[in-house]
C-alpha cells in the first residue's frame, strides 16, 4: 500500500471514529445536540474551515470510489503471488507455486526417513525461488545428512524440471518419531 493511501486510511479511520463516538454520545443523551449543531454551523460558515472540509471531503470521496470500483492489487502483483511467468518466442508459461511445492514433496517422499512433508514456496521479484520444507523424520535419521542431501536434490529437481534458480531451501524438522515395531509376541 502506498504511503499516501496509508495516511488517507488513518485519517479516514479517525474521522469515522470521531463521528461514531459523537453519534453514540448524542443517542445516549450525554451530549447536547445544540452544541454539535452550533459547532458544525461555525465550521461551515467560516471560509477557511469550509474550504478545508470541502477539500478533505473530495479526497475521501475519490478514495472511496477508487476502493469500491478499482482493485488495489495490480495484475503484476497477482501473477507474482500465483507463480512464475516465463516467456519465450513461442509464448508464455506460468509455473504455479503449487507445482513447485508438489515437486518438493515428490522429491522428499523418495526418502524413507521423511515421514510427513509440507512445503511452501516464495518468489522474489527476480523470480528466484525460496523453498521452505517442514518434515517429520524417523528417530534414527541422521538429520544433517538428510537435510543436506534433500536440499541438493530439491534444488536440482526444480532446476531440471522448471529451469528456475532455487535461491535457498530451508528445512525445518518438526519432530522425530519412533517407528512402531511390528513384532508380534507369541
Amino acid at each position: 500500500m502506498k504511503i499516501i493511501e496509508k495516511i488517507a486510511l488513518i485519517l479516514y479511520s479517525n474521522i469515522i471514529l470521531i463521528l461514531s463516538v459523537i453519534a453514540c454520545l448524542l443517542i445516549f443523551g450525554w451530549l447536547d445536540i445544540n452544541i454539535v449543531q452550533s459547532l458544525i454551523k461555525t465550521l461551515i460558515i467560516s471560509e477557511t474551515s469550509s474550504k478545508i472540509i470541502l477539500g478533505v471531503s473530495i479526497i475521501f470521496i475519490l478514495l472511496s470510489i477508487r476502493c469500491i470500483f478499482f482493485d488495489p492489487t495490480s495484475k503484476k502483483e497477482l501473477k507474482e503471488k500465483q507463480g512464475v511467468l516465463l516467456a519465450n518466442d513461442n509464448g508464455k508459461l506460468m509455473i504455479s507455486k503449487e507445482t513447485i511445492e508438489n515437486l518438493v514433496e515428490v522429491v522428499t517422499k523418495e526418502y524413507k526417513m521423511a515421514k510427513e512433508v509440507t512445503s511452501r514456496v516464495e518468489l522474489d521479484k527476480e523470480n528466484n525461488v525460496n523453498i521452505f520444507v517442514n518434515i517429520v523424520v524417523g528417530a534414527d535419521t541422521i538429520i544433517k545428512d538428510l537435510s543436506a542431501d534433500l536440499q541438493n536434490k530439491i534444488k536440482n529437481k526444480v532446476k531440471e524440471t522448471t529451469d528456475l534458480e532455487v535461491k535457498e531451501v530451508n528445512i525445518t524438522v518438526k519432530k522425530a518419531i519412533q517407528e512402531k515395531q511390528t513384532n508380534i509376541e507369541k
